[in-house]
């Protein structure tokens, strides 16, 4: 049981930090800079630990950008107020996401204009149905070995689909449940005021507030752990965050 709990939370966090450090804070909205070298290092790091459930950076931070920019409209591909459950929510947001995934059909120019990072030959493989389905039996193939009974296989759909089922939790709970440090025009939410599970995601209203702002966290008792590791790698000089201020609230 112990090792399946290791496995599995392993691979959240994992999955987890690649998707808020990568394809958010990168590739979504540039707060910070890196190589030519570290941003391929990272790249094929979100490939390897979202693994199944790769979601192309090019696609994700055009749909997030647009997010951003239509919070809680009609416009909006993922907002949970014009949706009955999260599951409605998903399925528009795969069906916009699949319409951009092969760059053939991105919107406007105001959303393309900011830097993308764009691997193709990592996409393709990474998008193929062989890739995802070799790294669905990998997960299966370690709960047929670790398991200590049939119970612990009703994880391995979180597996399968982990990033989109982290992007959900996200946008449906960041913008319906939780208090709120600022009135923003839209609905977004600190849904915790710890911010551990989702690694400062979300702290949505911090966030909507101040887009650019690499530390999710605002009140003394806010912690952004994917911030904190940011600092550590920018000490390091692996990455080069943008000197956007840091606006501590009492």
């Amino acid at each position: 049981m112990l090792v399946i709990l290791v496995f599995f939370f392993t691979h959240w966090f994992l999955s987890l930090f690649v998707h808020t450090f990568f394809l958010h804070r990168y590739a979504s909205h540039q707060m910070y800079t890196t190589s030519k070298r570290w941003e391929k290092v990272f790249y094929a790091a979100t490939w390897f630990l979202q693994g199944s459930s790769y979601l192309v950076p090019r696609a994700y931070a055009v749909m997030h950008r647009m997010h951003h920019t239509y919070s809680d409209t009609e416009k909006d591909p993922h907002s949970p107020l014009f949706f009955k459950d999260i599951w409605q929510m998903m399925r528009h947001t795969y069906t916009i996401y699949q319409s951009f995934r092969t760059g053939n059909e991105l919107p406007d120019e105001q959303f393309t204009r900011e830097y993308l990072p764009v691997w193709d030959r990592l996409d393709r493989i990474g998008n193929s149905m062989i890739a995802r389905i070799c790294f669905g039996l990998a997960y299966v193939a370690f709960y047929i070995v670790f398991a200590p009974n049939l119970f612990w296989f009703l994880l391995l759909p979180v597996h399968f689909l982990m990033g989109p089922i982290q992007g959900a939790i996200v946008n449906w709970c960041g913008h319906k449940y939780g208090y709120r440090n600022f009135n923003c025009t839209d609905h977004s939410k600190n849904t915790t005021p710890w911010g551990i599970l989702l690694m400062g995601e979300l702290f949505q209203n911090n966030h909507h507030e101040d887009g650019n702002n690499a530390n999710f966290a605002r009140k003394w008792y806010e912690i952004d752990l994917t911030f904190q590791v940011m600092r550590v790698m920018h000490a390091l000089r692996i990455i080069q965050l943008k000197p956007v201020p840091v606006r501590y609230h009492k």
